[in-house]
This record gives C-alpha cells, sequence and structure tokens, in this order.
C-alpha cells in the first residue's frame, strides 16, 4: 500500500519467515531458543548450503527470514534436523522434501565466508516488551522516538572503527506480541512502570557488524557472529537490518565477545 517514492528502497527478494521452537505443538511465544542455541543446527548449515539469513530476535522469541527462490535447499538442508510445517490458514501442514523436490539444487562447493569488520559502541541497551493493552499510554513518546527525535550529537572526525554511541532503537509487533530495543537513556523517557523487562533487568552492549551496507546476496553473516558465541555459550540478542547486522550480547560478556571475535578474524587472515 506504499506509494512509490525515489526515497523508498525496496530489496528485490521476498522473503518467507521460520519459526524454530523445540516442540511444533508449543504456541507463539514460547521459551526463545536462542540465536546462539540454533547456530549449529539451522544457522550454520544455511550458510554452508549458500542460503542467505535474515535474523530478527524478539523478546518471545527468534525468526529467521529467508528468500523464498531458497525455499528448497532450506527444506532440504533443515530436514534431517527439523520436522518442518507450513502455515495454511491458521493450521501447521507437515512439508516433506518430496513437496519441493523439483526446485532443489546441490550446493555448489562453499567459498570462504568474507569476515566482516565488528564495532563495539559503549551505548547500553535494553530488551524491553509491553502489553498490548497499555501500548495507547506511550505510542506518542514512541512515536517521537522513532521518527522526529534528533540524533545525539556525533563527531564526524571521531574513528568509525571506536563508536562511542550509536543511534538505535527497534520496535517489532509479531502476532501480538511486542519487542523494544532502546538504549538507556531513552528508556527514561518512557513511564517504567509499562516497559517489561526479565527480572534481574539486565543491560546489553552491542556488537554491529559490517563497515559498510552489507546487501542480501552474501550468506555466513549471521553465523560469523553467531557460531563463535555458541561455542562459548554466550546468548545473544540478533538484528540484521537493511544495512548492518546487530548483535546484542549481555553487559558483563562484551570483552569476551570481542576477544572472540577478533580471534576468529585473526585466524582466517
Amino acid at each position: 500500500e506504499l506509494p512509490p517514492s525515489e526515497f523508498l528502497q525496496v530489496a528485490d527478494s521476498t522473503w518467507l519467515v521460520l519459526s524454530v521452537v523445540s516442540n511444533g505443538r508449543e504456541p507463539p511465544g514460547c521459551q526463545a531458543t536462542g540465536v546462539t542455541k540454533i547456530a549449529r543446527s539451522v544457522i550454520a548449515p544455511l550458510a554452508e548450503h549458500h542460503v542467505s539469513v535474515l535474523m530478527l530476535s524478539t523478546y518471545q522469541t527468534d525468526f529467521i527470514l529467508v528468500r523464498e527462490r531458497d525455499l528448497p535447499v532450506v527444506i532440504h538442508t533443515l530436514a534431517g534436523e527439523f520436522d518442518i510445517y507450513r502455515e495454511e490458514s491458521g493450521e501447521c501442514v507437515p512439508v516433506t522434501c518430496d513437496d519441493v523436490s523439483n526446485g532443489f539444487l546441490k550446493p555448489k562447493p562453499a567459498a570462504s565466508p568474507t569476515l566482516h569488520p565488528v564495532q563495539s559502541p559503549q551505548t547500553r541497551f535494553c530488551v524491553l516488551t509491553v502489553a498490548p493493552d497499555t501500548l495507547p499510554a506511550i505510542a506518542t513518546m514512541l512515536i517521537d522516538v522513532l521518527f522526529y527525535s534528533h540524533t545525539p550529537p556525533w563527531d564526524a572526525a571521531t574513528d568509525s572503527q571506536h563508536l562511542d554511541s550509536i543511534t538505535f532503537f527497534s520496535f517489532s509487533l509479531i502476532e501480538g506480541y511486542i519487542s523494544i530495543v532502546m538504549d538507556a537513556e531513552t528508556q527514561k523517557r518512557f513511564p517504567s512502570d509499562l516497559l517489561l523487562t526479565s527480572s534481574t533487568g539486565e543491560l546489553w552492549r552491542m556488537v554491529r557488524i559490517g563497515g559498510q551496507p552489507l546487501g542480501f546476496d552474501e550468506c555466513g553473516i549471521v553465523a560469523q557472529i553467531a557460531e563463535p558465541l555458541a561455542a562459548a555459550d554466550i546468548s545473544a540478542y540478533y538484528i540484521s537490518t537493511f544495512n548492518f547486522d546487530h548483535a546484542l550480547v549481555p553487559e558483563e560478556g562484551i570483552a569476551e565477545v570481542i576477544q572472540l571475535l577478533q580471534q576468529r578474524q585473526e585466524s582466517s587472515r
């Protein structure tokens, strides 16, 4: 419904959503598996089969978006580890490899993936949710932050590899479940009794992936971050965007994360 505009960029692919749950009978909003928990079973195999993915973590669970044209390869790749279902009229219908065999192309030998630079700003972030019925109470503030608040002053002469802060705000509404990621300073502008987080109220630090817009054709970008974190059993909240990828990790673990990623880059040179 959006009118054509020279200011509106649209990727030329149509994407489908994969929701990974530990039990196919669990409803939406079940306990999240976590991006690092599915690194070996989903993310790495798809990268090896040249499937580009977009990753979207939410407060409730994690979603992987794949291009519609890659669906045959996705199903053949994951069918050995997972029961796969497609949603039809609200019902889950089992999918077998036979359903997509005509479109399956065997993968070519995988080339070594590009390791993109990572940056870790000093900004501290919160991962929150809000009850849908209380959303109107923060709607005005939400619109102001999303569309009208000015970017904090930033010195253009600052080395882009050593960002002191980053402007990042993420809002998602999926099947009635709301997830919000905002920096700790922005959180102070909202009524504290309406924003819900875990009982520990942990803060998160960000690792931003990419020195320039990444595009959608390359595979293995999510795996670059998820695999070493999975090996170290470090949880991560991951959000792919049109230009860059972003991984949020618990604040107390940021030094270990940076060290792990630097070691991986050095060993791949």
